[in-house]
Order: structure tokens, then C-alpha cells, then sequence
């Protein structure tokens, strides 16, 4: 059931107290331009959506902040890896993520769908303490093909839903599907989010029935910096990267892997200097 809180239009969220500037992650900044505020209404199925632009109108428009970062891993030295779930909460599954990860005293970084945590919040009630929630939009709506209106909509109570819930403000954005139109950025600007994507998807539906194939894979590609992408609900086969976690994490402690959420991977990340680029070369003028 919807929260009349959810109907509240708050302004957006302050800048966060810590410093952003720790650790930039290691993929690259998106720059926005400068311009007005909205774009209303969808767009034709048929047709690519104005949001896939990278600037949601034609007029002047400046989002709230400047840039956001995308982040698929962070450059270290140190074997951190992030371990992160989407779509919850939701009473199949993530109260046995949960117990898995109390058990092996494992800090995870769920991204949430903000109607199903307002209506599953007795799941996370107390669960929360070691771990950090992201924002997985409202509805786990695809920001790509929504105007700047109602993508800004859906990350506004998702964001709304998980301070009032988990008790902590989301830093973190992961659009679903990993689409990342203009709308995608815009919006994730108002909200001073960096976008966190992942360098290892679990491939359940390719090892569902060969559960010690995906620890393997698992364990055997993580690299310092890795953010490692589960999910807890959705289809069936997805269950056997959940009954398989306890050896995924034993197999990367045994390895000398240390389990970190977002926030701490992208605080250590150490961007390495990037190569100077020769400028074009000028050919002579004709005489």
C-alpha cells in the first residue's frame, strides 16, 4: 500500500555531508549542459524517446548539479568488492539474503524499488545497519523512455521512501535495466546521485543447473574494485545465485577479498593517470 507520505513534494534532497570528491569512481564523468527545468509527457512508442537525448529540452536547462559519475568498478589496489542486490524487498527472497549475510557478517548495498520496500518495510526493519541502500526508482520504470518529469518522479519517492524507511539517504542510483538515456542522467543530477552499474552480472539463467560453474566464475573473475550485481526476487532461476552465496563468499575470503558497500568501494578508488594524447597533427599549407 502507497505511503501518503509518497505524495509529499519535497524539495530535492540536500548535498550529502560527505565529501563527493573521495575517491571518484573509475568510470567517466557525463558532463550536462546548462538549460531550463522539465520536459512534460511521453513520447511515441514507436519512435526514440526526446529523453534518450543527453539534454531533456532544447531550451536552457541546468539540473541541480553539474555532472554525475558512472561507475562499473573503481580502480585499487585492494581486493574490495561491492556486493549489490536489486528489485527487493520482497518476502520471497531477501529475508534469506539477509540471513545469509548476518550469518557471514557480509556488508552488501541493496538497490530498492521504493512501492515495494513501502509495502514490504517489516523486511529491512533492524537488517539494515551494516549495509547501504541505493535507489532502484519507484516502480522499477525505465528512466530512458519517461520525460525529465516523471523520471525525477520516480527517483523523488523511491528517495523519499528509503530515508524514511531505512533511515539513511540513498547516494547511489541504479537505473533499471542499466539504461542510460538523458532522462537517466537529468534526473540522477537533481538528486546529486552517482549511477552505479556492475563489472559481474551472476549469469544465473547460464549456470542454473550447474550451481558450482557460477562459483567459480564468480570467484575466479572478481578483481579488486569489482561491483558484483544479484538480485533479490525475480524469476525462479535467479535462485541459485542466493543458495550459492555462502560459497561465492567463502571462495573470495579465501582469496583475500574484503566485502564493502558502494560508498566505501568508491572512497579507496585510486584513477590512474591517464596517457597524454598526441594533438592532431597540422599538415603544411599549400604555398
Amino acid at each position: 500500500m502507497e505511503n501518503a507520505d509518497d505524495h509529499r513534494n519535497p524539495a530535492a534532497p540536500g548535498r550529502r555531508t560527505f565529501l563527493k570528491g573521495l575517491g571518484l569512481a573509475a568510470a567517466g564523468a557525463v558532463t550536462l549542459g546548462a538549460g531550463a527545468d522539465t520536459v512534460s509527457g511521453m513520447i511515441d512508442s514507436g519512435s526514440a524517446p526526446s529523453s534518450a537525448m543527453a539534454v531533456p529540452i532544447a531550451g536552457p536547462w541546468r539540473p541541480g548539479h553539474a555532472h554525475v559519475e558512472v561507475i562499473w568498478g573503481v580502480d585499487t589496489s585492494q581486493k574490495l568488492v561491492a556486493l549489490t542486490f536489486d528489485d527487493g524487498p520482497m518476502p520471497n527472497w531477501t529475508p534469506m539474503v539477509h540471513d545469509i549475510l548476518d550469518a557471514e557478517k557480509v556488508k552488501a548495498t541493496f538497490f530498492l524499488v521504493g512501492e515495494r520496500l513501502v509495502s514490504n518495510a517489516r523486511l529491512v526493519h533492524g537488517r539494515m545497519d551494516r549495509h547501504e541502500a541505493g535507489n532502484h526508482t519507484w516502480q522499477h520504470q525505465d528512466l530512458s523512455r519517461l520525460s525529465n518529469d516523471r523520471a525525477v518522479d520516480q527517483l523523488r519517492r523511491a528517495h523519499n521512501a528509503i530515508a524514511r524507511i531505512v533511515g539513511k539517504e540513498p547516494r547511489f542510483l541504479r537505473p533499471p535495466f542499466g539504461h542510460l538515456g538523458g532522462t537517466t542522467l537529468s534526473a540522477a543530477c537533481k538528486f546529486e546521485y552517482d549511477i552505479a552499474l556492475w563489472s559481474i552480472k551472476m549469469l544465473e539463467k547460464t549456470y542454473e543447473h550447474d550451481p558450482p560453474q557460477l562459483v567459480d566464475y564468480i570467484v575466479g573473475n572478481t578483481a579488486p574494485g569489482t561491483v558484483l550485481l544479484a538480485h533479490d526476487t525475480g524469476h525462479h532461476d535467479r535462485l541459485v545465485a542466493i543458495r550459492n552465496l555462502v560459497p561465492m563468499i567463502r571462495g573470495l575470503r579465501a582469496k583475500g577479498y574484503e566485502f564493502v558497500t558502494m560508498s566505501e568501494l568508491t572512497s579507496v578508488s585510486q584513477a590512474p593517470p591517464r596517457p597524454a594524447v598526441p594533438g592532431p597533427r597540422r599538415g603544411t599549407p599549400p604555398a
